[in-house]
């Protein structure tokens, strides 16, 4: 009873983690795409992102333990899809909300910004540009293609708190100030601490 109790807690969890940031923003805007809707949608993408990458952040550190009650390789292999499906439609949905005028999209966020989640996006992308080789040519380094992504993932919190509409104030600020403080910390022990422990 126990294990099923804590089995439906995780899952409650992910669902509120994923859920909350959305809502937040549902209700900042109205639920209304007054400028359109490429405009109303690609801030949608880029919080579902970074809510699913920071589950994966922290479910590196807690992975043996999370093993025991859901199907960690399921929950991984589903959120990432998801993760890649966000990578593509927010920036797009983001450069359709200028009609993929460029010029017009660094006038309005400036160039450091965008540029930072330009950045972001190679490094982030790079995890599903290089998993088909994950059991080939990357079978020894595949970890250095994960820091690589969790480099990417916390460049990504320098572009959406500085253009974030919604995590400018409220809940929001306070819950990214809290998604990257964690993050990086779970990282460092996953990627750092962890491994040598195990030694």
């Amino acid at each position: 009873m126990k294990k099923l109790i804590t089995k439906y807690s995780i899952y409650a969890f992910i669902w509120l983690t994923i859920l909350y940031p959305l809502f937040i923003a549902g209700q900042n805007s109205g639920w209304q795409a007054q400028e359109g809707w490429a405009t109303f949608l690609f801030p949608f993408f880029g919080l579902l992102m970074v809510s699913l990458l920071w589950l994966h952040a922290m479910s590196g550190s807690f992975e043996e333990w999370l093993r025991q009650y859901i199907n960690f390789d399921l929950f991984v292999e589903i959120t990432a899809k998801i993760i890649l499906a966000c990578l593509v439609l927010h920036p797009l949905l983001a450069l359709a909300s200028f009609s993929f005028n460029l010029g017009d999209l660094y006038d309005y966020y400036g160039k450091l910004f965008i540029w930072a989640g330009i950045i972001s996006w190679i490094l982030l992308i790079s995890y599903d540009i290089f998993k088909p080789f994950k059991q080939g040519i990357f079978k020894n380094h595949w970890n250095k293609i994960l820091i690589i992504s969790n480099i990417g993932f916390i460049i990504s919190f320098y572009h959406a708190i500085n253009l974030g509409s919604d995590l400018q104030s409220g809940s929001l600020k306070y819950l990214w100030a809290f998604f990257g403080t964690t993050a990086i910390l779970s990282i460092i022990y996953t990627y750092a601490i962890k491994p040598w422990i195990k030694k």
